[in-house]
């Protein structure tokens, strides 16, 4: 770390001293024959943890999420999924250009699509005018929509339709631990309900790299031979599995600190005139509007880097701070003093 208070993403953790050292000494063996008992382990404890038969190591949560569309569809295939979330805005394309699907998009404004939505946009493969619907995408929490947890019977609701027409459900969980902590249920709540969950190791969790994707047994058989061909059969990789078999079986309970220190954020830099943006139900997201009086994104960017604090901008006029296991209560109370900092600077210009 180099001593600045990193509030641009959760994927900015760093590994725990538990965890380097079950790296240093992790059994390794080659994943792609399937005979890594470090990896091994990792995708029963997952399957185990969220009710399914089997689990996938991938790369990345992006990765985990294509895989699953690749085994779920067939080239030409309709995809329902929300125009708010990670695999419409942030994963590259890839379901046009690598799986070769037809996305069709969701109002998912409040972080989950309803049931009526999902209805009214399902086109059946009796229509040869459309590109037949098989899947329905959902993201829990929701990233853009400020890092909103959605509760089990909303969920449940707009996966049950989606059922009901036939279509199969993955679940990009890549922050469903989040959704967890924040309601006191089980993620199994949550994965009863779809046909596919892809959760990510290296967010919240703190493992250096990872996410894992569980299912049935078919569904995983298929998903591995699209991570191969995705370039994501690696071999030793319990190296790193090991890391974030410690991050799935331990970090989970303390997630619940990066929420409220999200909330002790907002309020903040509420209380110092930052235009926050307001949620009903915060996890360790606070997205608030970029202030006037100092510029554009990059220039308040830079000016709190010159501070020591790092942001992200989260589009045009818009910022996110994500708390994680680097930060804590002080680290959000340094952050709020120097965005004030420049506020006042930039209000005596």
């Amino acid at each position: 770390m180099d001593g600045k208070l990193d509030f641009r993403s959760d994927t900015v953790t760093q590994p725990t001293d538990e965890m380097r050292r079950a790296m240093f000494s992790a059994c390794v063996g080659d994943d792609v024959m399937g005979d890594d008992p470090s990896v091994n382990a990792l995708q029963e404890y997952a399957a185990g943890l969220v009710g399914m038969e089997s689990a996938l190591y991938v790369c990345s949560g992006t990765m985990g999420n294509l895989v699953a569309i690749l085994a779920h569809t067939r080239r030409g295939d309709g995809v329902m999924m929300g125009t708010g979330s990670h695999t419409w805005n942030n994963e590259c394309g890839g379901v046009a250009g690598l799986a070769g699907v037809m996305p069709y998009p969701l109002d998912d404004r409040e972080g989950i699509p309803t049931a009526e939505s999902v209805r009214s946009s399902f086109k059946s493969s009796g229509n040869i005018h459309h590109a037949a619907t098989t899947l329905l995408t959902l993201e829990n929490t929701h990233n853009s929509s400020g890092g909103t947890p959605v509760d089990a019977e909303a969920f449940a609701q707009a996966a049950r339709e989606a059922h009901r027409l036939g279509l199969a459900v993955h679940l990009d969980g890549a922050r469903i631990f989040n959704a967890v902590a924040y309601f006191k249920n089980d993620v199994r709540d949550y994965a009863s309900e779809v046909d596919s969950v892809q959760i990510c190791l290296s967010k919240g969790l703190g493992a250096p790299m990872g996410s894992v994707l569980c299912g049935g047994a078919e569904f995983i058989g298929r998903a591995r031979k699209y991570r191969k061909a995705l370039g994501g059969g690696q071999r030793q990789s319990g190296i790193a599995a090991a890391a974030g078999h410690i991050a799935l079986r331990d970090m989970r309970g303390r997630l619940h600190e990066d929420h409220a220190n999200a909330v002790l954020l907002a309020d903040l830099l509420t209380g110092i005139g930052i235009d926050v943006e307001p949620l009903p139900r915060r996890t360790n997201m606070v997205y608030f509007r970029t202030p006037e009086r100092v510029g554009d994104d990059a220039a308040f960017r830079s000016k709190c880097l010159d501070r020591g604090l790092q942001l992200n901008a989260a589009g045009v006029g818009r910022i996110r701070m994500v708390t994680h296991i680097g930060l804590d209560e002080s680290s959000v109370r340094t952050a709020a003093d120097i965005i004030e900092d420049v506020l006042k600077e930039a209000a005596s210009k």
